[in-house]
């Protein structure tokens, strides 16, 4: 569903478990108006929010690294 701003919105979905990350990928790429980010470690969810403006982060509390 498009807002009528045209913004994308910044999601990072950051979780060891890759099914998890599949799914919700799979779910939230019906809206047009995210923009999906994906991370596996801890190090690797930082480097996205570093370089990325992320709005929103879906985040496994308990990761590696």
């Amino acid at each position: 569903m498009r807002t009528g701003d045209d913004t994308m919105y910044n999601i990072l979905i950051c979780d060891d478990d890759r099914d998890i990350v599949a799914a919700l990928k799979i779910y939230l790429s019906s809206q047009e108006d995210y923009r999906l980010f994906e991370a596996y470690t801890g190090k690797q969810a930082l480097e996205v929010v570093k370089n990325t403006d992320i709005q929103l982060i879906l985040l496994d509390i308990m990761m590696p690294e």
